[in-house]
């Protein structure tokens, strides 16, 4: 930690003097000193605060699900957290699996893009030691786990966390030298994901606090959710950042939040009005809307488009996005006059 150089500071109504050897900046505060996008969990485009179950798919913005279980797991964002946070992730057993096979996996992870880990090391001699923090809350107590991973999943490092007290909010901390070794991608792939193991067979399990040359999610004999019909398993606050001490999370505005995730996904059109995307008149299509997306994207996303109830004459399509920009235009299947509407758009570009 760098310090301030002061020699002296003179008050100028007294003349008195005050030698200072040197001041430590606080550093608790430091914009965009957390690599984890939404881990106070505000942000849901997608489902409004609505439970989805999903075996392979996005839950709250950045945080993916990713299940092969006999089991099943809803998961939802809940106005239930510690203080100083108003949103958790929930996750519950909708249907247990008792007894978990070697093969099974149950995590929440998040994928965090290597341009914003590059400066972390990993791969090198020069690796920086790294501290993940969190809240966490569950029906259950006992020893957890989770994992860091990289993109080829043939570096992980499990780690575990104990949940003293059922349905308490507590703390967690777990600080993790970084790998010296492996392949980690510092481009727009998925440079580094972290893993929250809910359920985690064997296969994907290793020994807690150190780096192999495996794909774990877990560690070994960690609690199952999955087996537990009903049990709960909440987060929020979670944080990492370079360093081997928790600092104080770090509470973007939503305006910044929302931003960040809107580079991995957004809905531009989505107001729940019929959005004007063209005409079709005596034999003459309309221009179509040229428009960009609310942020740049990570790369050229995927686009979905839903026809408004107000299409009266044909169709439309997307016929020319990039990460940058889209443009909406009328197809050549109309057989009268009238217009084109759009009332939902989505464009997704997550890892």
């Amino acid at each position: 930690m760098s310090t301030i150089a002061v020699n002296a500071i003179t008050d100028a109504s007294s003349g008195n003097t005050t030698t200072i050897n040197g001041v430590t900046p606080n550093t608790s505060n430091v914009i965009g000193k957390n690599k984890i996008m939404n881990g106070a969990m505000t942000i849901d485009q997608r489902n409004l605060g609505v439970a989805v179950t999903t075996t392979s798919g996005y839950t709250l913005d950045r945080w993916r699900v990713y299940e092969q279980s006999a089991g099943a797991m809803s998961f939802q964002q809940v106005a239930d957290a510690p203080d100083d946070f108003k949103y958790s992730l929930k996750a519950t057993t909708t249907t247990a699996d008792a007894s978990v096979d070697a093969s099974d996996y149950n995590v929440v992870l998040q994928r965090i893009e290597g341009t914003s880990v590059s400066d972390l090391n990993y791969g090198t001699s020069a690796a920086k030691t790294t501290t993940l923090s969190f809240h966490v809350k569950s029906s259950l107590t006992g020893t957890f786990g989770g994992s860091f991973r990289n993109n080829g999943g043939d570096r992980s490092y499990p780690f575990t966390y104990t949940i003293s007290s059922a349905n308490t909010w507590e703390k967690k901390t777990i600080t993790i030298a970084g790998d010296t070794t492996g392949t980690w991608l510092n481009t727009t792939g998925m440079g580094l994901q972290v893993n929250f193991g809910l359920g985690v067979g064997t296969t994907y399990t290793g020994t807690s606090g150190a780096w192999v040359g495996a794909g774990n999610f877990s560690a070994d004999s960690s609690v199952n959710v999955i087996s537990t019909l009903n049990a709960t398993w909440q987060v929020t606050g979670v944080q990492l950042e370079v360093g081997d001490t928790a600092t104080e999370f770090e509470h973007r505005p939503y305006g910044i939040e929302l931003g960040l995730c809107q580079r991995y996904y957004q809905q531009p059109i989505d107001s729940g009005l019929d959005f004007f995307a063209g005409y079709f008149v005596n034999g003459n299509y309309g221009p179509g809307v040229f428009d960009t997306w609310v942020v740049e994207m990570r790369t050229t996303p995927t686009v979905v488009l839903t026809l408004g109830s107000l299409n009266a004459v044909g169709s439309v399509s997307v016929n020319y996005f990039d990460k940058k920009r889209f443009h909406l235009n009328p197809t050549a299947n109309a057989t009268s006059n009238g217009f084109y509407y759009v009332a939902k758009l989505t464009a997704d570009a997550e890892l």
